[in-house]
């Protein structure tokens, strides 16, 4: 999937994640990852594989991503990168 434009998907109320994707500028760039989380240290490798994971599955090679997390679940987490790759896919 190629990411044409920029999307956001969630809010920064507790228990959700707010997610943006961007266009990467360059293809070499390939996929740069911000996240901030309130549970960074006991969770963020956990959230960086469900990206990850989600990245993969819709075959993300190149983009930017911006995840602020408020304690969101993982199911949570991959519903709002799941739906923002796809607003970010549409015309």
């Amino acid at each position: 999937m190629q990411i044409k434009r920029e999307a956001v998907c969630g809010t920064l109320q507790s228990n959700d994640c707010l997610v943006r994707v961007e266009p990467s500028l360059k293809p070499e760039d390939g996929i740069e990852l911000d996240l901030k989380s309130s549970v960074l240290n006991e969770f963020g490798a956990q959230i960086k594989k469900i990206v990850q994971e989600v990245l993969d599955e819709f075959e993300v090679k190149n983009a930017k991503l911006f995840i602020e997390d408020k304690g969101a679940l993982d199911c949570t987490i991959k519903a709002r990168v799941e739906t923002a790759l796809r607003r970010a896919n549409e015309k």
